[in-house]
C-alpha cells in the first residue's frame, strides 16, 4: 500500500448543482480543476460536504462519475459510499470501484440505533464488496454512532481497511487510533477547527469540509506542522478558526456561504439542497468579510 497518496490536504468535495438544483457535470469539472490548482493532494466524494444525505442513489452514482471523470489520474480519490442502507452503500462501492477511485470509505449506520455486532456487519459487507482499500468514517456527532478502539482493532484484522477519518472533536481519539493501529494506519483528521492539533497528536493527514474554502491556508498549516514551525502552525490555526466561526454565524448554512465565497473567487457550484439554507440577503456583507480574512491569512502566512 502506497500511504503516500493520502498524506496531505484532501478537501471534502461539494455538491456541485447547476441553476436548477440538479448535479452538474460542467460545475463538477469547474471546482474540481480549481482544487486541483491549488495543489490540494486528493479530494473526498460524496460526504457530508457533497450534501449526500439529500440525494438518491442515482445521484451519487452521477457525482462520483463527474469527479472521476475530470480527476482521475490528477489526484488522490476518495468515494464516500455511506448510505441508509448496506445495499445502497454496496450499490455504490461497486461503482466507485468501476470508475477506479482509490479508496472507500463510509459513515456508520444512521437513524436506528444499532449494536457493535450490526455496524461491524455493515462496514465488513462494504469492505468485501471490492478490492478496493477502506477507510472508516468516525462521525458521532452527527450519526450517533461513536467508534471504539475495541471496534477499531477488530476491523483492523481485514488487509483492506487502512485507515480511519476522525471526526469526532476529542484529539485524544486521533492519539487513541494511532496507537491502536500504528504505523500500519492513516489518520485523518476531520474537525478543521482542530487541524494542527490532530496533527501533532498523530493525525497523518486531514480530510475537511472547510478546506475548499481557504486550501492555501490548510496547505500552509499542514506545512508549518511539517517543517516544526509549532508556533506559526497555531497562529494560522487562530485565523482559520475565526474564519470557520464567521462562516458557521450566517443566516444560512456554512456550505451556503462557503459556495458563495466559492462564486465570487469565479467558481460557480450552485448553492444547497433544502433543507440546507441558502444564504439571505443579511449574509452578504458578512461574506465580503469572510473574503477579506481568507485573503489576509494568505497575505501574513503564504508568502
Amino acid at each position: 500500500m502506497q500511504f503516500d497518496k493520502f498524506h496531505g490536504i484532501i478537501p471534502a468535495f461539494y455538491a456541485c448543482y447547476d441553476d436548477e438544483g440538479n448535479i452538474s457535470e460542467a460545475r463538477t469539472k469547474d471546482l474540481g480543476q480549481y482544487l486541483y490548482e491549488k495543489g490540494v493532494q486528493g479530494v473526498y466524494v460524496g460526504g457530508s460536504s457533497g450534501e449526500c444525505i439529500y440525494h438518491s442513489l442515482d445521484e451519487r452514482k452521477a457525482a462520483l462519475s463527474y469527479a472521476a471523470n475530470h480527476l482521475k489520474g490528477k489526484m488522490t480519490l476518495i468515494a464516500h459510499v455511506g448510505a441508509p442502507s448496506t445495499r445502497d452503500s454496496i450499490a455504490l462501492a461497486k461503482h466507485a470501484a468501476e470508475l477506479g477511485y482509490d479508496a472507500l470509505s463510509a459513515i456508520p449506520p444512521i437513524y436506528f440505533k444499532l449494536p457493535d455486532s450490526a455496524v461491524l456487519k455493515y462496514w465488513s459487507e462494504i469492505i468485501d464488496a471490492t478490492p478496493l482499500d477502506f477507510i472508516i468514517y468516525n462521525i458521532p456527532q452527527t450519526t450517533g454512532y461513536t467508534l471504539t478502539t475495541s471496534l477499531f482493532e477488530r476491523l483492523l484484522k481485514n488487509d483492506k481497511v487502512i485507515g480511519v477519518k476522525n471526526s469526532s472533536m476529542p484529539t485524544m481519539d486521533i492519539e487513541r487510533f494511532k496507537k491502536t493501529g500504528g504505523d500500519n494506519v492513516i489518520v485523518f483528521n476531520g474537525p478543521d477547527e482542530q487541524f494542527v492539533a490532530g496533527r501533532i497528536m498523530g493525525a497523518d493527514a486531514g480530510i475537511g469540509g472547510t478546506y475548499g474554502a481557504m486550501p492555501e491556508l490548510f496547505l500552509q498549516a499542514n506545512r508549518f506542522v511539517q517543517e516544526g514551525k509549532f508556533q506559526e502552525a497555531k497562529l494560522l490555526q487562530s485565523e482559520i478558526n475565526d474564519i470557520i466561526i464567521a462562516l458557521c454565524s450566517l443566516n444560512g448554512s456554512m456550505y451556503a456561504g462557503i459556495k458563495e465565497v466559492l462564486r465570487r473567487r469565479g467558481v460557480n457550484i450552485g448553492s444547497v439542497r433544502g433543507p440546507l439554507e441558502g444564504i439571505s440577503s443579511e449574509d452578504g456583507g458578512r461574506i465580503d468579510n469572510i473574503i477579506v480574512m481568507i485573503d489576509q491569512a494568505i497575505q501574513r502566512y503564504c508568502r
